[in-house]
């Protein structure tokens, strides 16, 4: 059996089940890409709902594992060499994850650093800009007189709508027909500004053809709507 008391997260949030992978997460848009791609994978993991409205993920354990205070962030028993490894940065995960089960991840180099650069795109611009728009529309921001803010980052976001919408006109998925991590760290923030932020017709979502076509079979996935739902909220 693991130890994994090295990891002061453990004493708050204990291991049930050290052996397996541990998860600390809230399914959010960066959280759910987590659950999403260990339930696409199989790899069997331990959820712990890390409750951010109670600011759980700036407490002491918490900050021990991810110092930046963000959701999610993982150890795993097994990780390289043998060892516990903790990591954090949803986009490292993946990373790491896809490398771990050889899977969601090109084998061939050019398609592998093409598959990053389409998670580093989400990583770098399509979080931060669907983020403020949620910030903007519909929540506290919603309250400032100035629109200017929400209408820079709604003009933002629908060029990078459209951005997607190109890259994915003949394609099934990010990577021609080959689901991958890429797909993976989109679907989540697509659903989330049409669907929680309430942006759809902010952003002209129904003026696209590509994306909503995309997500809607993205959805479809059974471990995309198991991991929509991981962990559960207390």
């Amino acid at each position: 059996m693991s130890n994994l008391s090295a990891f002061p997260i453990t004493a708050r949030w204990p291991a049930k089940h050290p052996d397996l992978l541990q998860l600390y997460s809230l399914p959010t848009p960066n959280g759910v890409k987590v659950s999403i791609a260990l339930e696409e994978m199989g790899l069997p993991y331990e959820p712990h709902a890390i409750d951010i409205d109670k600011n759980e993920a700036r407490t002491p354990e918490f900050l021990s594992l991810n110092p930046n205070g963000k959701i999610p962030a993982i150890i795993d028993p097994d990780g390289p060499g043998g060892r516990p490894f903790g990591l954090f940065e949803s986009g490292a995960i993946l990373l790491y994850l896809a490398e771990k089960t050889d899977m969601l991840l090109p084998a061939d180099a050019a398609r592998r650093y093409e598959t990053l650069q389409w998670v580093f795109f989400q990583m770098a611009a399509v979080g931060p800009m669907f983020g403020q728009i949620g910030y903007f529309h519909k929540f506290a921001g919603r309250e400032i007189a100035d629109k200017r803010p929400l209408d820079h980052y709604r003009d933002e976001s629908k060029r990078l709508l459209g951005v997607l919408e190109t890259r994915l006109d003949g394609r099934t998925w990010i990577m021609d027909d080959e689901y991958t991590i890429a797909d993976i760290s989109l679907l989540g923030w697509v659903r989330n500004l049409i669907g929680f932020y309430g942006a759809r017709d902010l952003v002209a979502f129904d003026s696209l053809k590509q994306v909503p076509a995309w997500l809607e079979r993205g959805l479809a996935r059974p471990a995309v709507q198991r991991g929509l739902g991981i962990p559960k909220r207390t």
